[in-house]
């Protein structure tokens, strides 16, 4: 039987190339010096006998005074008590989904994506073992839901959008699925892995 993450690890191995969220708006002026903080994020999927996947992303609460109400992986900035940001990920996938370290399996990581709120952010990309009842964090997680691998592996579905921020026209990319208005760098990221999945 084929491994429904194939696409998965065939897009770690060959990606390459760091992404940003600035990407799409060329014009934008970064220091050199400027600080960044290091992140990791956790892109966990889920593999089913069917051959199927599912990815694992979350609602931030509308209360949260950072990107409220926003489409997000789980995981957060790096703490002096991580090892790195692969501890990192894991220890906030834990806090804010409830998914225990020992159910998942790390593939590797995509290329890092630089935040607009000044953020390094490492996508750590991870097998989940075995299904489990993801319980969101009160007062960070809204909820938690699961977008088919086949949906955010296809390039067709992502499309730019633009609104004005901070005083100029921002341009991003955008892969809605159902309800979920899903963009900015979660957008970016996903899209990066479906173009080296190809």
């Amino acid at each position: 039987m084929s491994d429904p993450l194939g696409p998965v690890r065939a897009a770690v191995d060959a990606a390459r190339t760091a992404s940003s969220d600035f990407d799409l708006n060329p014009g934008t002026f970064l220091p050199s010096g400027r600080k960044l903080r290091p992140a990791g994020v956790l892109v966990a999927f889920l593999a089913h006998p069917d051959g199927s996947a599912e990815l694992f992303l979350t609602m931030r609460s509308s209360a949260l005074k950072h990107h409220p109400g926003q489409i997000a992986f789980p995981g957060g900035k790096q703490d002096e008590g991580d090892a790195d940001v692969t501890a990192a990920a894991l220890r906030e996938a834990q806090e804010e989904i409830a998914l225990d370290p020992a159910n998942v399996s790390v593939i590797g990581h995509l290329p890092p994506h630089e935040t607009v709120t000044g953020f390094f952010v490492t996508p750590v990309v991870a097998q989940v073992r075995v299904d489990f009842d993801p319980v969101p964090e009160a007062g960070e997680v809204a909820e938690v839901f699961r977008v088919p691998l086949d949906h955010i592996l296809n390039p067709a579905l992502y499309r730019v959008e633009s609104r004005r921020w901070r005083g100029s026209r921002r341009h991003y990319y955008i892969v809605p699925y159902g309800p979920y208005y899903i963009w900015g760098a979660t957008a970016r990221i996903l899209r990066g892995m479906a173009e080296a999945s190809q």
